[in-house]
């Protein structure tokens, strides 16, 4: 019997997967169904401590391998969404400053701003602690107060592509030594770095600085099996027949040239759409209401209705 009076240990979380197979299975319990070459690098990057860089059409499911990750080790996850103009508050750290100002108004209402020992040094050493710091993702995946009871956190950096050049040389930095210098603190250093997965859509290239310190792995819309098998994980009431049908239609459409092709999250979307109308098969009447749920751009829509969704719907029938 455990002494009631003794401290309760947290649970430690999982080991890393000792084979391909077996994070094959770990992501499959939290839903992503992996093919083996990029259970491959995920295996690799978690097995040599390398950031993991993937690429690939929006809506492939890239980001998603992150937080199945973090699921499946049962790790916490931080996500740095990326945008034009993002810069280093956002990113690493900044000050409360209205915390810091109302400790300083308190310090006056006592008549203590400076303190008798230190003076001015003093009150510039407790505003300037971490008690007043704002972590944000990047410091956050860092700093060893924050992780110091589990494993080290999956940091996902999601989009870096729409980031500005600017900020991926600084990311250069953080992925090479793991640290952020805050002046007034000093440099904070991961104990065991976070596991790093970075993810771009290509609408830029990243420079080879970044890419040579990563791993590397495209990620191709899935075939048709492995979608089948995603629909039917994902969405398990749409019945057999409709699965398959949207599956090849939506396989279809993929080869057309169209602005923005649907993504596996589109076909999802599409499925449970369907699935709320209680649709059992494909129709055209189906196809033209809920052609929304798949495309995204009304020249996309005016594009394949007529004869591409007629050729699409009879290949997805004869399936």
């Amino acid at each position: 019997m455990r002494d009631s009076l003794g401290p309760t240990k947290e649970p430690s979380p999982p080991a890393p997967p000792t084979s391909i197979e077996a994070l094959q299975a770990a992501l499959g319990g939290a839903g992503y169904l992996a093919e083996r070459g990029l259970a491959t690098s995920i295996f690799l990057a978690l097995q040599l401590d390398r950031p993991l860089l993937l690429e690939g059409e929006a809506g492939v499911g890239k980001t998603e391998v992150a937080k199945a990750l973090a699921a499946s080790l049962d790790r916490p996850l931080i996500r740095l969404q990326c945008y034009e103009g993002l810069d280093l508050a956002s990113a690493v750290y900044e000050w409360d400053y209205a915390r810091q100002l109302l400790h300083i108004r308190l310090l006056e209402a006592s008549g203590t701003t400076a303190p008798a020992e230190g003076g001015m040094e003093a009150l510039r050493s407790q505003i300037y602690s971490p008690e007043f710091l704002l972590r944000r993702p990047l410091l956050e995946a860092i700093d060893p107060a924050v992780h110091s009871g589990g494993g080290p956190p999956i940091l996902l950096i999601d989009e870096l592509d729409r980031a500005d050049e600017e900020f991926e040389a600084f990311l250069l930095e953080v992925l090479s030594d793991f640290q952020v210098t805050v002046p007034e603190l000093g440099t904070l250093k991961a104990t065991t770095p976070p596991t790093v997965v970075i993810t771009s859509n290509r609408t830029r290239d990243l420079h080879d600085a970044l890419r040579r310190r990563c791993l590397y792995r495209w990620v191709d819309y899935p075939d048709f099996e492995r979608e089948l098998a995603i629909v039917r994980a994902k969405v398990p009431g749409a019945g057999e027949a409709l699965s398959r049908q949207l599956v090849r239609f939506v396989q279809t459409l993929r080869g057309e040239e169209l602005y923005k092709r649907p993504g596996v999250a589109e076909t999802l979307d599409w499925a449970a759409g369907l699935l709320v109308l209680d649709q059992q098969t494909l129709t055209p009447e189906a196809v033209e209401a809920t052609l929304g749920l798949l495309l995204k751009y009304q020249d996309d829509i005016e594009q394949v209705r007529g004869g591409t969704v007629e050729r699409a719907l009879a290949e997805a029938s004869s399936a």
